[in-house]
């Protein structure tokens, strides 16, 4: 099978932040030391803003968050070939991602990873932008890299006031 071939799975990701700047990162329960920001995909007929919301009550399990910013475009990602036929039943050649800027609104207790029944993360913490992408798996780094390049800007000015 040449990945190339196959599209992108559309989706959406977030970048959730508390009132210090930090980031929400959660490790996943099925690779244990790979952490990420939460991002799933897009449903049939879901706008991604929708689809955001929904991510952030699966995920982190809370909705008290508001919407600052959002990507102008879409970041792609391609999985390892090693991971193509095994993911997403092999539909997918990686990730078309639009991603939200989140600001937090609650308390570290209103995140509840178990919210769903079936959590994507075993644990989770607050990290400097600066360290996202050494924490993720090699092939998203790219796309970290560009979003918080794009995302920072909302997150300096909703922290600041």
């Amino acid at each position: 099978m040449d990945p190339s071939t196959l599209p992108y799975r559309p989706c959406v990701g977030l970048l959730l932040f508390n009132p210090a700047g930090l980031v929400f990162v959660g490790e996943r329960a099925d690779m244990r030391g790979a952490w990420q920001m939460p991002q799933g995909g897009i449903d049939r007929g879901e706008a991604p803003a929708e689809a955001a919301w929904r991510e952030l009550r699966e995920e982190v399990g809370t909705d008290r968050a508001a919407i600052v910013a959002e990507t102008a475009g879409w970041h792609a990602y391609d999985l390892p070939v090693h991971m193509v036929g095994r993911v997403w039943r092999g539909r997918y050649r990686g990730q078309r991602q639009k991603w939200f800027a989140l600001r937090f609104l609650g308390e570290d207790r209103d995140i509840d990873l178990d919210a769903t029944g079936h959590p994507e993360f075993i644990a989770w913490r607050w990290v400097a932008p600066i360290d996202l992408p050494r924490l993720t798996v090699p092939f998203k780094r790219t796309v970290y890299d560009a979003v918080l390049a794009e995302l920072a800007p909302a997150i300096e000015a909703a922290t600041r006031g």
